[in-house]
């Protein structure tokens, strides 16, 4: 006996494995998934298809059936693309100017994070609409913990599911994958498995047979250079690593040796944990020429300090560590960090503390890329006030900064973001 459900509508039913419907007996729809344990699986890792690209074509219908690259300018690298873009070999990370070789007639869009944050919202919503525990990843992936669902939901957490993705669909206007299994990591792994409008599913009974044959680097943290020293002491598959007890791994290759082990074994006992804060709030821009003048450099930073604090005010979170980016000519990339006296969201306050990072690093060089954003993320709270900074000393102080602020964004509020600008965020010249 199987279990069988409709991704169209959600309906589920039992029969036998080897005579699946060709259609759903409800609404007679052909997309049918089948597994023996869809009644009891309750852990989901739900991730949205290709998200940049699918807002960006929501947003313009006479784009949506081309190929989509959202990404710097012509120096610049892709970050994110459609499948049609895919499909032409293009990726994310990838140098523009090499997905556009590939992909000559794709429409290039620069990001709009603000959008995507804010569109990632309202999906978040729909998603705590089932259940509190709702852990994100991303902007546009999430963990859910559904279970002890089912009466709240009148149906099985993979009904909740397919009924939760339609919703997205219907209202927002992106499509989402679905992962479903016992624990976190096989969730997530099931996610990829049938993109885009995707549903899998990972069991107890069918994990160690899914497993066996998978290269090493399907485990959550093994990157490239784990996976090579992996491979070089015969590590290939992850039913490779069955022959290792956890002392013997652990030894090997410390905390994680304990990762290997058990998720090799498709065991898993973290917790989907809600509430998960972003960890840093940054903005970042790659010029289409490189500049080395420092007062041009200092107008892109003030303007980006500008986004990064509408973002952190937007979220309610302050920053306690100001860390200045910076990639050279010769692809170098530089990390420069300063921790603040006490935790601002103050765009006045982050520009001020990155620019002596920037004056020192700004000498001659020419710089491709400069970013800066804030970390040691928390919200903002009575204990944490929005004034309290570098600038408390200051002649003014930080409280009448705060009320230039606060004045400002009300402007752009109502105007929008180009209705007020400070004189610093013009470079020489007033560019």
């Amino acid at each position: 006996m199987t279990t069988f459900i409709c991704r169209d509508c959600a309906t589920l039913a039992d029969g036998a494995p080897e005579s699946p419907p060709d259609r759903c007996p409800a609404c007679r729809g052909q997309r049918i998934f089948r597994h023996a344990e869809l009644r009891s699986l309750a852990i989901a890792h739900i991730d949205c298809d290709a998200f940049y690209a699918s807002v960006e074509k929501r947003d313009n219908p006479e784009i949506a059936g081309r190929p989509v690259i959202v990404g710097g300018g012509r120096r610049g690298v892709v970050s994110a693309c459609c499948y049609i873009a895919r499909i032409n070999g293009v990726r994310s990370a990838m140098p523009m100017f090499q997905a556009l070789k590939l992909c000559p007639k794709a429409v290039v869009i620069r990001p709009d994070m603000d959008k995507y944050q804010r569109v990632g919202g309202q999906i978040r919503a729909l998603m705590q609409d089932l259940t509190p525990l709702v852990e994100p990843l991303s902007i546009d992936e999430a963990f859910l913990d559904l279970t002890g669902t089912e009466s709240l939901h009148r149906g099985a957490p993979a009904q909740t599911l397919v009924r939760l993705v339609k919703r997205i669909e219907d209202e927002i206007g992106v499509t989402a994958s679905i992962g479903l299994s016992y624990n976190k990591f096989l969730a997530k792994v099931a996610s990829d498995l049938d993109k885009p409008r995707g549903f899998a599913a990972i069991g107890r009974a069918d994990a160690a047979d899914f497993l066996k044959d998978k290269p090493v680097g399907l485990i959550w943290g093994v990157g490239k250079s784990l996976r090579g020293r992996l491979e070089q002491e015969g590590v290939k598959t992850v039913g490779d690593l069955l022959r290792f007890d956890e002392r013997d791994l652990t030894v090997r290759y410390g905390a994680m040796g304990g990762r290997l082990y058990h998720f090799s074994r498709g065991q898993d006992d973290r917790k989907v944990t809600p509430g998960s804060e972003a960890k840093s709030v940054s903005a970042e821009t790659t010029f289409d020429d490189d500049i080395g003048d420092l007062e041009d450099l200092k107008a892109v930073l003030w303007r980006l300090a500008e986004k990064v604090s509408a973002r952190l005010k937007r979220k309610g979170l302050t920053g306690g560590t100001v860390v200045l980016k910076l990639k050279t000519n010769r692809f170098r990339q530089l990390t420069r960090s300063k921790r603040l006296e006490r935790p601002t969201q103050l765009a006045d306050t982050i520009y001020r503390a990155s620019l002596p990072l920037l004056e020192k690093e700004a000498d001659g060089r020419m710089f491709r890329l400069i970013g800066v954003g804030v970390q040691t993320i928390q919200p903002l709270g009575v204990d944490v006030p929005s004034t309290g900074d570098l600038l408390a000393g200051q002649a003014g102080g930080a409280e009448r900064i705060a009320k230039v602020e606060e004045a400002m964004d009300k402007v752009r509020g109502k105007f929008g973001d180009a209705a007020i600008k400070k004189g610093r965020s013009l470079g020489p010249g007033g560019r």
